[in-house]
Formats: C-alpha cells, sequence, structure tokens
C-alpha cells in the first residue's frame, strides 16, 4: 500500500515494542490478581468480605480512582521527566505496592496498597503512547500501538490461571510478593537499560532508520492535528478528543467490571472448578490478543480507525447479553470470551485516533487525561456491578449495567465511522 519512502532502513524500532509489551503484560498480571482473590474463600474470610459483594469490587475501584488520578497529573509530568525515567518510577512504585499489599492483615491496609499501587502505575500508561509517538512514523502507528497493547490482553490470559495456581500452592497473600519480584527483575532493567526518550539517542537506531521515522512522523500531521503546541486549553474544548475519551470510558467499563467479576461468575453463578475457572477466565484474553493484532493490521491497510471502534463496542454489548442470559455454562463462558475479543477491536485504534489528533508535544498529557478520565470512569464499573448484584442476587443485573454503557460508548465514536476517520 505504502510507497518507496516507507520503506525501513532498520529494525531498531521494534526492540523498544517487545520490551514496552512486556512491561504493560506485567503491570496487568499485578493489577487483575485480586480478580482471582475475590473467588478465593481464604482471602474472602482473612479480609471480612464474606457476602460483601460491593465491598469486593470497591477493592478494584479504589485501585482505579487512584489510577485514573496518577494518570491525569503524572502524564504531564511525565512529559517533561521523559518516559523511560517515568515508567521507571512507576515500575519501583507499584512493586513497593505489592510488597506491602502482601503483608496486609486487614482490609484497611489492603485498600491502602491498591492505592498507592493505582497511582504509582499511573506514570506508566500515558507514557507507552508517548514511546510511539517518538520512535514511530504515523502509517506504523496502529500496529505499534497494537504491539504493546496486546500486552493489557496477554497479562490477564497469563494472570488468571497463574495466580489461580499460586493461591492454590502457597495462599493468597504470596501472589502480591511474587509478583512484585518479577516487577522488579524483568521490566525494570529493560527499561532503563534498553530504551531511550527518542530513538536518535539509541545505541541500536541509524541515522537512516532515525531519519525515516522523523520523516514519517510529518506525514498527515498538519491536516490531523486540531490542538496546537502547548495548548492544553483547547485540548480540553475538542469536541474530538471528547468523543474519543467517551468511547474509551465505555471501554475501560466493560473491560474492567468483566475483568473484575469473570472469575467469580464463572466459579460461583457457573459452577466452574479451580482449573476450569482458570482456563475460561484466560480465554476472553486469549481471543483478545487476536482481535488486536487483526484489527491494527487492517486499520492501517485501510486508513480506517472509527468503523473499527463502533463495531468493536456493538459487538462486546451483543455477546455480553448472550453471555449473561444463556442457561449453558459453556456457552456463557464462550460468549464472554466472544464480547472481549470485540472489545479488542477498540485498542489500538482509539490510542491511534488520539495520537493523530494531538500535536506531539501533548500527547503524554493527553493520553494521561484520556486514560485518567476514561478509567476515573470505570473506577466505578466494579463496585456498581456489586452492588446490582448483591441487590438483585443475579450477576445479570451488573452485566445489564455494561451493556448499557457499551451502547453510549458506541453512539458516541460512530461519528467517527460516518465521517470516515
Amino acid at each position: 500500500m505504502h510507497s518507496d519512502q516507507h520503506k525501513s532502513p532498520g529494525k531498531g524500532r521494534f526492540i523498544i515494542l517487545g520490551i514496552l509489551f512486556i512491561t504493560l503484560m506485567i503491570a496487568y498480571i499485578d493489577r487483575v490478581n485480586i480478580s482471582v482473590l475475590i473467588a478465593d474463600p481464604g482471602f474472602i474470610a482473612d479480609m471480612d468480605l464474606k457476602a460483601q459483594a460491593a465491598r469486593q469490587g470497591l477493592l478494584m475501584t479504589l485501585f482505579l480512582l487512584a489510577y485514573a488520578l496518577g494518570n491525569i497529573i503524572l502524564g504531564y509530568f511525565g512529559d517533561r521527566l521523559g518516559p523511560r525515567k517515568a515508567v521507571s518510577v512507576s515500575i519501583v512504585l507499584w512493586s513497593l505496592a505489592l510488597f506491602i499489599a502482601g503483608n496486609a492483615r486487614n482490609l484497611v491496609a489492603l485498600i491502602g496498597a491498591r492505592i498507592f499501587m493505582g497511582f504509582g502505575e499511573g506514570f506508566h500508561w500515558p507514557m507507552q503512547s508517548t514511546y510511539v509517538k517518538n520512535w514511530f512514523p504515523v502509517h506504523e502507528r496502529a500496529r505499534a500501538n497494537s504491539a504493546w497493547s496486546v500486552g493489557l490482553m496477554v497479562g490477564p490470559a497469563i494472570a488468571m490461571p497463574l495466580c489461580s495456581a499460586i493461591v492454590v500452592k502457597w495462599g493468597w497473600a504470596s501472589s502480591f510478593i511474587i509478583l512484585g519480584v518479577i516487577a522488579l527483575v524483568v521490566p525494570l532493567p529493560l527499561i532503563w537499560f534498553f530504551t531511550t526518550d527518542r530513538p536518535r539517542e539509541h545505541r541500536w537506531v541509524s541515522d537512516a532508520e532515525a531519519d525515516y521515522i522523523e520523516q514519517g512522523q510529518q506525514e498527515k500531521q498538519a491536516a490531523l492535528t486540531e490542538i496546537q503546541p502547548g495548548s492544553y486549553k483547547d485540548l480540553l474544548h475538542s469536541g474530538r478528543f471528547w468523543l474519543v475519551t467517551i468511547g474509551y470510558m465505555a471501554t475501560a467499563s466493560i473491560w474492567w467490571g468483566t475483568m473484575t467479576w469473570l472469575p467469580q461468575y464463572l466459579k460461583v453463578a457457573r459452577h466452574f472448578s479451580w482449573s476450569q475457572m482458570g482456563m475460561f477466565s484466560s480465554l476472553p484474553y486469549i481471543l483478545g490478543t487476536v482481535a488486536v493484532l487483526l484489527i491494527a493490521y487492517l486499520s492501517d491497510k485501510l486508513g480506517r480507525r472509527g468503523i473499527f471502534y463502533t463495531l468493536g463496542l456493538l459487538g462486546a454489548v451483543i455477546f455480553l447479553y448472550l453471555g449473561a442470559t444463556t442457561t449453558s455454562n459453556f456457552s456463557s463462558a464462550i460468549y464472554i470470551a466472544i464480547a472481549i475479543f470485540f472489545l479488542g477491536w477498540v485498542m489500538p485504534v482509539a490510542w491511534t485516533l488520539l495520537q493523530s489528533l494531538v500535536a506531539p508535544n501533548l500527547v503524554g498529557a493527553a493520553a494521561g487525561l484520556m486514560n485518567g478520565i476514561a478509567n476515573g470512569f470505570a473506577a466505578f464499573a466494579p463496585t456498581i456491578m456489586g452492588y446490582l448484584i448483591g441487590q438483585t442476587g443475579s450477576y445479570l443485573a451488573g452485566m445489564v449495567y455494561l451493556m448499557v454503557v457499551g451502547i453510549i460508548g458506541s453512539a458516541c465514536t460512530a461519528v467517527f465511522a460516518i465521517k470516515r476517520y
């Protein structure tokens, strides 16, 4: 599809993608292990959470609120500190929070650790977007975004069976300690020693590749950028920014709502064993990985983002409904897995749209703001679902909340589909 000017003279930038993928994957393993723990009777008893569905959901909600605040505040400072230093600080902070959580002996201490972890991880996500903006030409960004965002699918796919096995063998506290050690010995050295803020600073990137990246970053930029350099105020008044963000608020709500409650739903409502629960809880994220890679390729090839954004949300809504209403336990697990497959359509295109609409010096701040707002809104999904489950005695009510939010999000993103973005 691309002319000769798009032929790459080197592949050094793809090393960065591998490191970003590993870092995000481990971050998601670390943050979602709580989903497995609320299906563990020992953890529920130790934290005095029996028959307290809303309080169980609160463990994820408070993490996400702190995470959202961290994104909004720290994304701005991360642009000035640089992605390498910012992500390194983030890893140290969330590892420390995991060690504190592993030694918590009551709910208050655990909640404090979850809040600390959420705020510490707030540095991380905006800087992933800054890395892509700095390291990749425009025509490669959807695929670049997909490569690292696959980590948010692979992370939960590994976390569900891994954390289940750790809990069964060593108990819930060990899961926090083991994950904290992994974070310090794997992603931290990779980020610190093998990445740089910009391609020209990296010893494995040739001048020819750096030229290729910089020239490719100029294509279509003048036409697409509606926010001028340094204009954070204009960002807040951008209609397109808010449409992308509302769509991502819906995406994040479905994502965190299903991630929080799926293990318990399969184990309690659908009567799966621990091993079955671990397997079927990971299936949605395996399918989601396929979706992220497939849609990123098609999106770059067709030059279209909006249609995938809208259809992804609608598909997730339809299959969540089927999963919640079927009488077959097996079919329910499959339908929910397909729902996450459709949600995977959204991940790369949402960030590619944002990166195209925002001037280079505002990418970290804009990504932090969008992710912070989306996750701040989505933070309430686990608790709202827990409240509805507790009041009705049925998981269906919680699923309906996610469906309504998904429909609203798809209506907003339809603007991009209609305008052929």
